[in-house]
């Protein structure tokens, strides 16, 4: 698999996106090694957290997460790692879930980049806040065809891909239509579907006329099956959860049954082995 044609594979197959990576136990996060393991259990695409040291390079972590993922604090109260240098963050070690320190250091962008080229889809997230920096990393890595961008529709955000990287895989994240899609068929960006976040199954955005709809005009389509805060479901309690204290056909299998191209999972290899055992990862021709 070449992985430089999202549109072409997701027309064969249900794209399955590894949130972080796949981590537990020991094994956090946003590593080399959850990646790694997210790929060999079948995932199409690994999305990535991009934060920025002080010297300007570019490190997988997720923002505002320091405390948490590191048990990272700084003088003063600050958290960030882009007030530390490399050789400060070079230092640093992930905590595992029970907030021991592990063996696993932070990587860099970069080193994502080399690793996965022509491996898998780097969902690159946090964009908008080094687009210049990230835009430059991935044509240095001559990736721009592996590489998926999303963001909310704000127009300070759709003015930043226009701007910096016109040419990348781009996803807006609707929480209902209102003309976005209508938009961003005549903006200068590579539109080539939209992420869909719904509480109820009748909203406009999680109904199934909506992914015809897109369908219709040649786009993608991208559901999650994560759950970041259960208050907050983002496809209507179809969820990892509930793939596992329901059912997996009330969870994953609703979602592949929907028509949904893309879908985002904590649990790669159980999705994965779901889908490839019900018939449902391939698409019918």
């Amino acid at each position: 698999m070449a992985f430089d044609n999202l549109k072409k594979d997701a027309a064969e197959r249900i794209i399955i996106a590894a949130h972080r990576g796949e981590c537990g136990g020991n094994i956090p996060c946003n590593t080399i090694t959850a990646y790694e393991i997210a790929v060999s259990h079948g995932a199409d695409m690994i999305e990535v957290d991009v934060s920025r040291s002080a010297e300007g390079t570019l490190w997988i972590l997720h923002p505002k997460m320091e405390p948490r993922h590191l048990n990272y604090m700084g003088p003063e109260g600050m958290t960030s790692i882009w007030q530390l240098t490399d050789e400060q963050i070079r230092k640093l070690r992930y905590v595992n879930y029970d907030r021991d320190f592990t063996q696993f250091p932070l990587c860099t962008f970069d080193e994502v980049l080399e690793r996965f080229k022509g491996r898998a889809y780097i969902n690159v997230d946090k964009f908008w806040e080094n687009p210049q920096l990230i835009s430059d990393a991935i044509r240095a890595h001559g990736m721009i065809d592996q590489i998926v961008v999303k963001s909310s529709p704000k127009k300070e955000y759709l003015d930043i891909i226009e701007e910096y990287a016109p040419d990348v895989c781009f996803l807006p994240i609707l929480s209902q239509d209102g003309g976005i899609h209508e938009e961003m068929m005549r903006r200068n960006i590579n539109y080539v579907g939209a992420e869909v976040v719904f509480a109820d199954e009748t909203q406009d955005i999680g109904t199934v006329d909506f992914i015809e709809k897109l369908h219709a005009d040649g786009k993608l389509v991208w559901a999650n099956a994560i759950i970041y805060n259960y208050k907050k479901q983002l496809a209507a309690g179809h969820s990892d959860d509930t793939s596992f204290t329901i059912s997996p056909d009330y969870g994953w299998g609703w979602l592949a049954d929907r028509g949904y191209d893309i879908i985002q999972t904590d649990w790669t290899q159980a999705m994965a082995v779901y889908l490839a055992e019900t018939g449902k990862r391939y698409k019918k021709k």
